[in-house]
């Protein structure tokens, strides 16, 4: 039997309380302070990265105040030229070139040569024939061409030594730009 007349205190009730409540109450303890730990430091990160949000816009919008700078390379007038004489030489339009001259050649006439001038747009044809007259239907059939806007005889000889005699003719077409 248990006879108890003292008043209650503090620490009695702390004697009196069974170990488990008191275990339970210490892990209780370290988890409120562990969440409390672990609540600072989500707080810590959230401003870290709020800092680095804030230091990356203004980055941004430095850069985008000011245009790029960008280095200037002298070129030189020759390799500039040089440059763009073998950009015109690429961009060429060869198969419709191609294409117009075959349309208009016959049978009767050889080709020997075809040289582009891109800066003239004149396209100079070398050929062969037996004879004028397919020489003359052939600058004929090249002017009805519609990649060609004139067609003009530049010179024209006979092959001596050469024994049938073949007509060697050039003659300068100049295209129209498509």
């Amino acid at each position: 039997m248990k006879i108890d007349f003292a008043p209650r205190g503090m620490r009695r009730t702390w004697f009196h309380l069974h170990p488990a409540v008191l275990a339970l109450a210490g892990a209780g303890l370290l988890l409120c302070a562990g969440a409390g730990f672990g609540g600072w430091r989500l707080l810590e990160q959230q401003h870290e990265r709020e800092h680095q949000l804030r230091h990356a816009q203004e980055r941004v919008a430095a850069l985008s105040a000011r245009p790029p700078e960008v280095a200037k390379v002298a070129i030189p007038e020759a390799q500039a030229s040089f440059v763009n004489d073998a950009i015109m030489q690429l961009n060429l339009p060869w198969r419709e070139l191609q294409d117009a001259v075959l349309a208009a050649t016959p049978r009767s006439v050889a080709l020997i040569a075809m040289e582009p001038d891109p800066r003239k747009r004149i396209l100079k044809i070398t050929a062969e024939t037996k004879n004028s007259d397919d020489m003359v239907a052939y600058i004929e059939a090249l002017k009805e061409q519609e990649s060609f806007s004139g067609v003009m005889l530049s010179r024209h000889e006979i092959n001596e030594q050469d024994p049938n005699r073949p007509l060697r003719f050039q003659l300068e077409a100049t295209w129209l730009a498509k």
